[in-house]
């Protein structure tokens, strides 16, 4: 079934009738015009090579032109081999804490690695779900919306770790109220959370956002990771055990109060994490006694394009429109010259027609060789493209990506640039600053792969791939400028100084510093209150400060 890409520029068809008035209007302002001029007999004999038919006929011509080139803008479309694939299935959003007591070795090597584990074997046993993933520590981030691809997903959760999300602790209900806002909020079925934390929450929310989740037919599990009896946490910057505000090491202990009251709460199931393959088992049942609704979805990538045809239509109209005169010929033509001048048309069109085909065959080659990994055949196929169409944006688009699949970094920045300065499209612009983004970011160039970022989302705001990798790089960027200003102090030098000077200054210093003896002005007792003051003086301050930590707003009680 044929269908539209970009379905907005048929708009542009309404201005079909305006073109129709205007064709009137000009018709009737003639025949004004011409029985202004005076005697019609003779107006008539001035005008007798014009041909009425012939200005109609070349108006319907570029009316004709017109629609083409508009529906060829829309990019009519047949999806290649079967359209449709029907699957059953429900949509699961899984919730992974990723603070840092995930980090507890209490089970091996962790509790985040271990977590990972279990998340990978689970999605093996849904191939028809659509699963999506939130990581959350302080706050929550959705890192990747629900889909079918789940190779796509077990990518998304190898990349999750403790960095990912900057600000530390622990939000069980911005995770949930996460996890609902990824899901169809038509549908009153087919949903389930899936939570992965040790329960430390750091807020009072989770409860009540699991019973508003369960009211609009979500079931919440829970699956706590960790030990009851707790464990010491690695912090990963020092590789010390982390310690609290009083300098006591950090305990870090599985909740499974809060863990079993949330999924109690969500109709859900709580299991504690002992084997990875019996949690798994247990939790593959529980989402199995849902049920499973029958969904058809398009599962196609290629398409079989046809704007290249109607671009070839369109010129023809267009040379038919301009070899056509309003003024009648002075002989009749004959059939000779009728064939010499369709054989000359006809030598006109055939390239155009072959260099829009054969563009059309080098990408659809390059686009097979990138599916299989084959970068360098797909590089080639491109550049032939762009070689003899500079301005094909699809060309140039797909070069930077497969460019950057090669190692070839910098020359997929031109790519990208090439598409974000050419191209007309709001959304190829935008996908070329986020792809810039992603390899300035691998290449270690934080400042301006944040400024693509942010060019991407100005863009398109809703870009959320976008926002998430623009925090993650502002992130590392703070570390760095961090680390490199400890360096910086560490390594200062002391200024220069006089030989002759710090020697006369030495001097004076020794012989200041030798003792003088000076008779005590102050007795025991009042030397003793005195010291007792200071010491009363000093826990007056740190109480004080206590109190100024304690009412900040913005600082957590805890950061794991």
């Amino acid at each position: 079934m044929i269908q539209f890409q970009h379905i907005e520029y048929l708009v542009a068809l309404a201005l079909v009738p305006l073109m129709i008035m205007l064709y009137y209007f000009v018709i009737r302002y003639k025949k004004k015009t011409i029985a202004k001029i005076g005697d019609e007999a003779l107006v008539n004999q001035l005008i007798k090579d014009y041909s009425p038919a012939k200005f109609s006929l070349k108006f319907i011509l570029i009316v004709v032109a017109f629609v083409v080139g508009v529906i060829a803008l829309a990019n009519p479309r047949k999806p290649q081999g079967s359209t449709m694939v029907s699957r059953s299935g429900i949509d699961v959003m899984i919730a992974l804490d990723v603070s840092k007591s995930m980090l507890a070795d209490d089970i091996k090597p962790n509790r985040l690695e271990r977590a990972k584990q279990f998340i990978a074997k689970l999605i093996d046993r849904l191939p028809n779900d659509r699963i999506g993933i939130v990581v959350f520590a302080g706050r929550a981030y959705l890192q990747m919306p629900l889909t079918t691809d789940h190779a796509a997903a077990k990518m998304y959760l190898q990349s999750a770790t403790t960095d990912v999300v900057p600000t530390q602790g622990t939000v069980i209900g911005d995770a949930l109220k996460m996890c609902f806002a990824a899901f169809n909020t038509k549908e009153k079925k087919y949903k389930a959370v899936l939570l992965i934390s040790d329960g430390e929450d750091h807020d009072e929310s989770a409860v009540k956002t699991t019973k508003a989740l369960a009211d609009e037919g979500v079931m919440v599990n829970t699956v706590g990771i960790g030990s009851p009896e707790g464990t010491t946490i690695i912090d990963p910057a020092t590789h010390e055990t982390k310690r609290d505000a009083t300098g006591a090491p950090v305990i870090t202990k599985l909740n499974e109060d809060e863990l079993k009251s949330i999924a109690t709460n969500g109709n859900g199931l709580y299991l504690l994490f002992t084997n990875t393959d019996e949690v798994v088992d247990y939790m593959d049942a529980q989402l199995k006694t849902m049920g499973q609704r029958s969904v058809t979805e398009n599962s196609l990538v290629d398409y079989k394009n046809f704007f290249p045809w109607l671009l070839g239509i369109l010129l023809i109209i267009l040379l038919i429109e301009l070899f056509i005169s309003e003024i009648k010929p002075m002989a009749v033509t004959t059939k000779k010259s009728i064939k010499k001048q369709s054989v000359a048309l006809l030598l006109i069109l055939m390239p155009t027609l072959l260099f829009a085909q054969s563009n059309s065959i080098l990408i659809k080659q390059g686009n097979d060789a990138y599916d299989k990994k084959e970068y360098g055949v797909a590089v080639d196929n491109y550049k032939n493209v762009i070689d003899k169409d500079p301005a094909n944006e699809k060309a140039q688009y797909n070069l930077g990506n497969a460019l950057y699949k090669n190692g070839n970094t910098d020359e997929a920045l031109q790519a990208y640039d090439a598409v974000i300065k050419g191209s007309k499209k709001k959304i190829d612009q935008s996908d070329s600053w986020y792809n810039k983004g992603v390899a300035l970011q691998n290449n270690k160039k934080l400042p301006d792969c944040i400024d693509a970022y942010k060019n991407a989302l100005r863009i398109n705001p809703a870009d959320e791939e976008a926002r998430f990798n623009l925090q993650k790089a502002l992130a590392q960027q703070k570390k760095d400028q961090q680390q490199q200003k400890d360096k910086d102090d560490k390594d200062k030098k002391r200024p220069k100084s006089d030989p002759k000077k710090d020697k006369k200054q030495n001097e004076k210093d020794n012989k200041d510093q030798q003792p003088k003896p000076q008779p005590s002005k102050m007795t025991q007792k009042e030397a003793e209150e005195k010291l007792k003051a200071l010491l009363q003086h000093e826990k007056n301050l740190q109480d004080k400060l206590r109190k100024v930590d304690a009412a900040s707003p913005d600082k957590p009680e805890k950061d794991w």
